[in-house]
């Protein structure tokens, strides 16, 4: 516990100086819109904003402290090496650029910054006005300790002008990368949704099994137990008993598997989003075999569907399986498209191909190409997994072999698929 509070501290205090080093950085880059150097348009307020949306410091206040303290010191310092002018009189020129850092975090901090981050337009709004207050606060204090400073009107319309394009700027920055990590996230998940609804089909499978196992020890029982052979008809009892005792920890086990796959199929996607994270999967996972395959998508139909989590587990594992069939390079080619109320899915690659002998059990349990380093073959039920899902969908599959590759063709009623 101490351990993790010291940890969440040095991160706290590692954000702070990050915050501080990118702002003065930025701050350096500038542009001067009004006569001499009396006002500056820098960005160093862009990226003390942007740096407080992604860290969120514990302390606005301190933050907006130590950074205008940060950046005055600099400037000062810069004018001290390379102008000839009095202490003072750096000081009271660069003084007011702490009042903006200072004052722009302190009512970030008043207002509740994290209330705002879900609605983009807002928060550009409200950063717009606060940055505008910020600007004329620290543009008033100039004046009144520089004397010969002019402000006119058409300046307070560029301040204006100036803080709706640099809020909107850093919102609309902050917004696409939360919207990039969102995706990745939600990617995530929908590949465990799909691995874990191929497992849930396989489990329910095993469940049915397991009942007509049950159901025969019982029926082997009694029969034991007529003709007096009680050892014999005691020990199938107990072996119907225990069957029952993990088929009820099965029957546990699919009902939480269900709940959470259910709970992934309740978000919508089309066809094409389904397809892109097959593509971006599998191009990873090549990528990690260390081969060099491209893979081509071409689809024309395409529609809102409920069944995304089923289909990434048919496509998935398809596609993953032409990867692995290719030997260092080659292509991999994808076509969806919609013929007689069907949609079809078409996988093409150019891998080893499958054997016109194998074609038929392709698809049984056990059937399997894949060996590891030691000899040991795979267990075989992908295909047999593919199979069943498309089979739940009312729909079908077939292979054929080329002289190079190998094609697999599915047909799914669009009804079954369509939302």
């Amino acid at each position: 516990m101490v351990f993790k509070r010291h940890q969440l501290t040095t991160n706290k205090w590692s954000a702070l100086v990050i915050t501080i080093l990118f702002t003065v950085i930025a701050s350096e880059f500038k542009v001067i819109p009004f006569n001499g150097e009396d006002f500056r348009f820098g960005l160093g307020s862009a990226a003390f904003f942007f740096l407080l949306l992604i860290f969120q410091p514990a302390s606005f206040v301190l933050t907006g402290l130590f950074t205008g303290v940060a950046v005055v010191v600099v400037r000062i310092g810069e004018d001290m090496i390379f102008t000839d002018d009095a202490f003072w009189l750096i000081f009271e020129n660069h003084l007011p650029a702490f009042l903006f850092y200072f004052l722009f975090a302190a009512v970030l901090s008043v207002i509740k910054l994290e209330r705002f981050k879900t609605a983009p337009f807002l928060l550009g709004a409200v950063a717009t006005a606060i940055e505008f207050t910020a600007n004329s606060v620290e543009h008033i204090a100039r004046y009144l300790l520089v004397s010969d400073l002019h402000f006119e009107f058409r300046e307070w319309v560029l301040l204006v002008l100036v803080a709706i394009f640099r809020s909107y700027f850093v919102v609309g920055l902050y917004s696409s990368i939360t919207i990039m990590e969102q995706n990745k996230r939600m990617q995530g998940m929908l590949e465990i949704g799909s691995n874990l609804y191929a497992e849930t089909l396989y489990l329910q499978k095993s469940m049915n099994h397991i009942e007509q196992i049950t159901a025969s020890s019982y029926d082997l029982y009694r029969q034991l137990k007529k003709q007096e052979y009680h050892s014999l008809s005691v020990q199938a009892l107990h072996v119907a008993q225990e069957i029952h005792e993990v088929k009820k920890d099965s029957q546990r086990i699919l009902a939480g598997l269900e709940k959470i796959t259910k709970t992934k199929r309740e978000m919508h996607y089309f066809l094409s989003e389904v397809l892109q994270l097959v593509i971006h999967a599998n191009e990873k996972y090549s990528e990690l075999l260390k081969k060099q395959i491209v893979i081509h998508s071409t689809i024309s139909i395409d529609f809102e569907t409920e069944q995304q989590i089923p289909l990434l587990a048919i496509l998935n594992n398809l596609v993953a399986n032409a990867v692995e069939a290719i030997l260092y390079d080659g292509e991999i080619y994808i076509d969806m498209y919609e013929e007689f109320h069907h949609t079809w899915f078409v996988i093409k690659d150019t891998g080893r191909g499958i054997s016109k002998e194998d074609q038929a059990i392709v698809f049984e349990p056990g059937y399997t190409t894949k060996f590891n380093d030691q000899g040991v073959a795979a267990t075989g039920i992908g295909l047999s997994h593919t199979q069943e899902i498309i089979q739940t969908l009312e729909g079908h599959i077939d292979i054929t072999s080329l002289e190079k590759g190998v094609i697999f063709k599915i047909s799914i009623p669009t009804k079954n698929l369509r939302r």
